[in-house]
């Protein structure tokens, strides 16, 4: 198994450090871009004099330029459990969010949107750099029963008590509002996902990622091991995936029949294992992808077009 503290170090030294980081720069750009919309549209109101904001509101519902709404599809199912009507903007943005999500996946969220993520990735860089290893096990279906829990208390108590405690809205409120105590939240989360579980958080117990992950189980857009022929087995993408166990079908089910889309709707499509990955056997597909069986039993490339002894997507 590769050094942990070298994972991606023969990409950058096969494909350069800008394209072996390219899927990472660009996440973050999207998470940085996304905050930096709420923050300065209510400075250009003011500057410029206009009614128009690009973007007022929040992550869980937002309007663009007067015309977009989006909602986020958890808190407003909170919210009708918890006896509100749904104003009709509401319903629009949960629709557009839901189809987008239906195309793109729906952990997308989770890995382009979401400022927690920043966090949970610092720490699991730390935790590779630092050699950090805990042996608590926290099983990932408990972020389902956590799914579970914040969809029952608005029918017991009448409100959405989720989102008195939702790390990823208060950490929003503190990044645009400047609130000091989402700040606690935020460390809490970086020292257990450091010093107690690995991605312990988005991976075990984020209830927000779980409705995401059932959102997105039939998502075109996938990550796809379309070279996994390639594979010298130096398993850096599973030391810097945040689910690496959607990755073994995939990359290693040839032999099973599986097909190399990564179809676990788990996949958060980061796209960091194909930066890391110096012999390109990822890319990203879609869930249709198909692959040719040839005389020697190994794969060709992909083919549109589905024929006999194609594999099977694992889907």
């Amino acid at each position: 198994m590769t050094d942990s503290v070298k994972v991606g170090a023969e990409a950058i030294a096969t494909k350069g450090w800008v394209k072996a980081h390219q899927w990472l720069i660009l996440r973050r750009l999207s998470q940085l871009s996304i905050l930096a919309l709420f923050m300065i549209s209510p400075l250009l109101v003011d500057r410029l004099e206009r009614e128009t904001w690009l973007v007022k509101g929040n992550l869980a519902s937002s309007m663009t330029l007067d015309v977009l709404p989006l909602t986020d599809p958890h808190i407003l199912l909170q919210a009708i459990l918890a006896g509100v009507e749904p104003h009709q903007d509401a319903i629009i943005g949960v629709v557009i969010v839901i189809l987008f999500y239906l195309l793109v996946g729906g952990r997308v969220y989770c890995s382009w949107v979401c400022p927690v993520n920043m966090v949970t990735d610092t720490a699991d860089w730390l935790r590779r750099k630092l050699g950090f290893k805990s042996g608590t096990t926290i099983s990932r279906s408990t972020r389902y029963w956590m799914l579970a829990l914040t969809l029952i208390l608005p029918l017991v108590t009448g409100s959405i008590v989720w989102e008195l405690f939702n790390p990823v809205s208060m950490m929003f409120r503190g990044i645009v509002f400047g609130v000091g105590m989402a700040w606690v939240m935020v460390l809490g989360i970086l020292l257990f996902d450091l010093l107690i579980a690995r991605d312990g958080w988005c991976g075990r117990l984020c209830p927000v990622g779980a409705f995401y992950s059932l959102l997105g189980k039939k998502s075109v857009l996938q990550v796809v091991a379309d070279k996994r022929e390639q594979c010298d087995d130096c398993m850096d993408c599973f030391m810097v995936c945040p689910e690496a166990q959607v990755i073994n079908p995939a990359l290693k089910g040839a032999e099973k029949g599986l097909g190399p889309v990564i179809s676990s709707s788990e996949c958060t499509n980061c796209g960091r294992c194909i930066d890391v990955c110096a012999e390109d056997v990822f890319h990203f597909g879609t869930r249709f992808t198909h692959y040719k069986v040839i005389a020697n039993g190994k794969e060709s490339g992909p083919d549109a077009t589905p024929k006999a002894h194609h594999f099977t997507d694992a889907a």
